[in-house]
């Protein structure tokens, strides 16, 4: 890629929404021959072509859903640190099982690697990012709501817990505001005894001046 902010989208579409052919060409033009990829349901690890592992993840992913639709919402990219964040919605099915349509959405995070001969950009890793309630769907696809109750629960035991547990944030809340304190304290200590540092030398300075004068009055 030379622009990869721009050339992402297109790359993504590519892997996911054409033919066997051209699929592998993607993978074999956009990625590094050692690029790693990892999903919530599988991991390849970077090694010398480890990109094979890659192209039959993504003829797998086909195989079991051949018409992917995928929407690119978003799109950042860290170009100090060569990393590409891209938002996706995409619409999967699995074709034997009946009645199977997953809407999920993921962050891609893909590490990027410059290849300093041709000046252009390859991915070196990608990261397949999916909350909890959106992966599951790959499975059950009701079963989000059960992820969401849970999720629930916990967010009202977080509640409970820190009305129970309420000592400890006041405890914490008083350790940070006498530490606080005391910093406080020692800078004002040392303003002070800079003052006096300063005014001491003044007057020293004052007295060498009049004893100067005393000794020379020629002057």
């Amino acid at each position: 890629m030379e622009n990869p902010a721009k050339d992402i989208t297109g790359v993504i579409h590519l892997l996911t929404q054409s033919p066997p052919s051209i699929q592998r060409e993607t993978i074999e033009t956009y990625f590094t021959s050692n690029a790693s990829f990892t999903h919530p349901f599988c991991r390849t690890g970077s090694f010398d072509n480890s990109r094979s592992l890659i192209r039959a993840i993504y003829r797998w992913y086909k195989i079991l859903s051949p018409k992917i639709e995928l929407t690119v919402n978003s799109v950042a990219y860290d170009e100090r640190n060569l990393i590409l964040y891209v938002n996706i919605t995409q619409v999967f099915g699995i074709w034997m099982v009946p009645f199977h349509r997953a809407r999920v959405n993921l962050t891609t995070v893909l590490e990027l690697k410059q290849n300093r001969d041709d000046n252009k950009y390859y991915i070196q890793s990608q990261n397949d990012l999916y909350q909890t309630d959106e992966f599951v769907k790959f499975v059950i696809p009701p079963s989000w709501i059960f992820v969401w109750l849970w999720q629930f629960w916990a967010t009202f035991f977080c509640f409970l817990g820190v009305f129970a547990l309420w000592p400890i944030s006041y405890a914490e809340q008083w350790a940070w505001d006498e530490g606080e304190s005391r910093k406080d304290r020692k800078r004002e200590e040392g303003r002070k005894a800079q003052k006096g540092s300063d005014l001491l030398d003044g007057i020293e300075l004052q007295d060498l001046e009049r004893k100067a004068l005393v000794n020379n009055p020629s002057r």
